[in-house]
């Protein structure tokens, strides 16, 4: 077990379920390693806390619980390089963003794709230009 200090404060974590991400996240190629945070409150959100720079940590979510209809299905590169084979295991993720008048976005135009079986993941561009990198979450409507 190896320990971090972090905002969260120092956490504990075993280095052989450390998140990998290979080419880093956009913005912040050299972070390659992550440890997902315990959720201390139930919901869909959750934190991966950078093992290289404590200070860097993102909220991600499964995109699905807001947006039922959004797949991303890693082609073969990206499937090499999360080592997996196709039709195995992988997620796509959003980092979540909170604004000061608490108004919440995923960013649906770059996914994060997490495969199980490896332990890795890749953030990809998704080029269709369908989905935004601040995508407002959906209105419920109140009756």
């Amino acid at each position: 077990m190896r320990k971090i200090t972090t905002r969260f404060g120092e956490i504990e974590y075993d280095p052989e379920t450390t998140l990998t991400f290979p080419e880093g996240m956009i913005g912040f190629d050299y972070l390659h390693d992550f440890i997902v945070m315990p959720n201390e409150k139930e919901g869909p959100l959750f934190w991966i806390q950078s093992v290289n720079d404590p200070m860097i940590a993102f909220v991600v979510t499964d995109p699905t619980n807001f947006f039922l209809e959004y797949r991303v299905v890693p082609d073969r590169s990206e499937r090499e390089k999360l080592g997996i084979e196709e039709g195995e295991e992988c997620y796509a993720l959003s980092v979540v963003t909170v604004a000061e008048d608490r108004s919440v976005t995923l960013n649906l135009a770059a996914p994060l794709l997490f495969a199980p079986k490896t332990n890795r993941a890749l953030q990809v561009v998704v080029e269709s230009g369908k989905y935004e990198t601040k995508t407002p979450l959906p209105k419920v409507d109140q009756a």
